[in-house]
């Protein structure tokens, strides 16, 4: 007589050992991914010799992920988990099919890469929200800044290994045996996924029925954040500081390329050193925790590698100086995601974030989509040719960030820093920002319980609450938050 299929069930991994091995599958997928596009950007490199192609292939990824988030959010929140993600590796697998197919047969061209990436785009919508989702459900708050920092060592170890990979077998295998391996990464990936456990909350009984409330609930994220102001100013935070810093995060890619003469080795090697800062700070995380303040984390950790990247990819001018500054910026990076995250795992109901997770996606992100259609062309048409011998910005700037090829995007890097500088630094500033951890309440009970607990005992402490006073209001909040 076979197991009854919820007795199966139970022998799947669970908690932190599922989590483990989902981190595991995507550590395997973002890697295939990173050799993929590695091997794309220097495919369209060589064919354009342009930044404008290369941000729009971003651009055209992107966009679509950004603006089907909010209905992908509130299908996260009904559908089962695990199998929101599987969907997204899917699409992404066979994105990667179609082109494997356009190159062998000598028909590929930029613009099939573009509809791929709406696709793909289009269906990678889900993977975030989902998987969030997802580790709230599978790891104690108390590891939530861990988890991150573990998630974010995924796209540190794959951008590690990745680049120089890549390099490497474009001489051995060429583009369509990279594009081979990147579809084996997807199987694994969805393979780990049907093994494990990932618990689904009971939905929210705000959630309404039919497709029109799928379009009606899609809106519930912005509307939460916006009832919360604390919540809003530090999403509007990240709206300005994504706008303004990825008019130098998009070029500096082709900012190296161009000023080595498209040496794929040397960008391979830059990638490479800033994704090992991106692990070690991703470790130190998984190990320290984060600050005890994460908004600490968060906003100092904006400062921090804004001012770092400006100086290392805007003044620098060579691959030591690139390496060098950019593994230290990258090192401070898991803490800034780690830190923002693990203020929302821990403020949002763990059966809303879906919806809430899809609408800080759009905000923060929003902008830099609608910068990354400005980036290329301004690199292209404005600074290029005013950092060039005698254009007419280098005898401004040209001291700062040398002139010729690659120039006038290392100026954009070192403005955007700059700016984005000051980004942080005003939000540090505004007091419902800054407090934003003591403003709005844990969405846990039991963290809720614990906090109200330590606000009591600091109570007696001072003498302003009597021993019986604080427990009979530590008994009545126990009874509020835990009652049927």
């Amino acid at each position: 007589m076979s197991e009854p299929e919820s007795q199966k069930e139970d022998r799947r991994p669970k908690g932190m050992a599922a989590f483990t091995a989902v981190w595991l599958g995507q550590l395997v997928s973002v890697l295939g991914s990173a050799m993929t596009q590695f091997a794309l950007m220097i495919w369209i490199w060589d064919e354009t010799h342009q930044a404008t192609a290369t941000a729009l292939m971003g651009f055209f990824t992107f966009v679509p992920m950004v603006v089907m988030m909010p209905i992908a959010g509130a299908l996260v929140d009904r559908w089962n988990k695990k199998l929101a993600m599987m969907l997204s590796d899917l699409a992404a697998g066979m994105g990667t099919v179609a082109i494997l197919l356009l190159y062998n047969a000598g028909v590929l061209e930029i613009w099939h890469l573009y509809a791929v990436g709406i696709f793909i785009g289009t269906f990678g919508s889900f993977q975030w929200p989902a998987y969030s989702s997802a580790i709230t459900l599978m790891v104690e708050k108390k590891h939530y800044a861990r988890a991150s920092g573990l998630v974010g060592m995924v796209e540190s170890v794959a951008m590690i290994f990745g680049p120089p990979m890549a390099a490497f077998l474009l001489a051995v295998i060429n583009i369509s045996g990279i594009f081979i391996i990147d579809i084996l990464t997807f199987c694994f990936a969805i393979g780990v996924l049907l093994l494990v456990s990932i618990p689904n909350p009971p939905k929210a009984d705000d959630l309404k029925k039919g497709l029109g409330g799928v379009f009606s609930d899609a809106g519930y994220g912005f509307r939460y954040i916006y009832k919360r102001k604390p919540l809003l100013g530090l999403q509007m935070t990240f709206f300005v500081f994504n706008l303004v810093s990825t008019f130098g995060m998009v070029v500096f890619i082709p900012m190296i390329l161009a000023r080595t003469g498209s040496d794929r080795v040397v960008l391979a090697s830059v990638e490479s050193v800033l994704a090992v800062g991106g692990l070690v700070g991703g470790l130190v995380l998984a190990v320290w925790g984060g600050p005890r303040r994460k908004i600490n984390g968060l906003l100092g950790g904006m400062i921090v590698i804004s001012a770092i990247f400006g100086m290392g990819f805007g003044i620098g001018r060579s691959p030591i100086p690139w390496m060098i500054f950019g593994f230290a910026a990258m090192m401070v990076m898991p803490t800034l995601n780690g830190s923002s995250q693990a203020i929302w795992q821990s403020k949002v109901p763990a059966d809303r974030q879906g919806r809430v997770f899809a609408a800080r996606m759009v905000i923060a992100q929003g902008a830099g989509a609608a910068a990354m259609v400005l980036v290329g062309p301004l690199a292209d048409f404005y600074f290029e040719p005013a950092m060039a011998i005698k254009g007419s910005l280098a005898p401004t700037f040209g001291w700062l960030v040398g002139t010729g090829p690659g120039a006038g995007m290392a100026l954009m890097i070192l403005l955007s820093s700059f700016v984005s500088m000051f980004v942080g630094a005003v939000a540090f500033r505004i007091r419902i920002i800054r407090n934003v951890e003591r403003i709005i309440p844990d969405a846990d009970p039991k963290s809720r319980l614990a906090d109200y607990r330590k606000m009591l005992f600091r109570a007696y402490r001072k003498g302003t609450l009597s021993k019986d006073r604080c427990k009979n209001l530590y008994l009545a909040e126990k009874a509020r938050l835990f009652e049927p």
